[in-house]
């Protein structure tokens, strides 16, 4: 069986490290790509330690020829996993220009520069997921990150229907409140106000959503295409946010 490729960013800390541990130990040669270049050394040199197929580059996603340069070095992949993205909390009212530029930037416009490219080259049978957020269904103190995300999904419908012809499939999976770095940054009591809303009362864990992408990315999942999937615990049915 020859050897599958796949290639996921933002992949030294949280969802992404889930992601790149459970896609390798489906038997994937996985490219670990993130800014933090010594994070990822030191994750991908434990991931080795346990004979997983890791190796890592860093990379800022917004440059583009950087980009195109590392997807040009690199086998064609048959999976890509667009994790990275900003976030950060702002009042309605103080959101300015500059942080919906950087919103789009990031969780947008690299994303979609990326997949292009890798889109090139990727066989028929490719898959690629997009991360996007429970949040572009409507939450409060973050409006430029709610419409990044929501243009995440609107690409994820818009790419599945331009690949699908050529056998690549795209879907997003949603998470919602993920027991990660960016949680745990909250204040206790912006914590518990967020709990307080989840249906399970509890954060989910990287490896739940790390699970969902793994199964969008099986040889055996080939008539899923354009959807979202909401790893959030059952937050998404209330339909209000916070």
């Amino acid at each position: 069986m020859s050897k599958r490729y796949a290639l996921v960013t933002g992949g030294a800390g949280g969802m992404g490290l889930a992601t790149v541990e459970r896609l390798a130990r489906d038997g994937f040669s996985v490219v670990m790509v993130d800014r933090q270049e010594a994070l990822a050394a030191q994750e991908t040199r434990r991931l080795q330690a346990l004979g997983l197929d890791v190796q890592c580059h860093a990379l800022d996603l917004t440059d583009e020829a950087a980009v195109r340069s590392l997807v040009r070095s690199l086998p064609p992949l048959h999976a890509l996993v667009n994790n990275a993205g900003v976030f950060d909390e702002r009042k309605f009212l103080e959101v300015t220009s500059a942080d919906f530029r950087r919103a789009y930037e990031v969780n947008l416009i690299a994303m979609a520069t990326l997949t292009q490219e890798v889109a090139k080259t990727m066989p028929q049978g490719g898959r690629i997921v997009n991360i996007a957020s429970r949040a572009y269904l409507g939450a409060k103190n973050h409006p430029h990150y709610v419409a990044s995300k929501a243009a995440v999904v609107g690409y994820t419908r818009a790419s599945a229907m331009e690949l699908a012809p050529s056998g690549i499939l795209v879907n997003a999976v949603a998470p919602g409140l993920i027991d990660t770095p960016i949680l745990r940054a909250l204040t206790p009591e912006r914590l518990k106000q967020q709990l307080v809303l989840q249906p399970t009362g509890k954060a989910g864990r990287p490896e739940d959503v790390a699970h969902a992408v793994s199964f969008l990315v099986s040889a055996q999942t080939d008539f899923i295409t354009g959807q979202v999937i909401f790893v959030d615990g059952g937050k998404s049915l209330g339909g209000s946010g916070a």
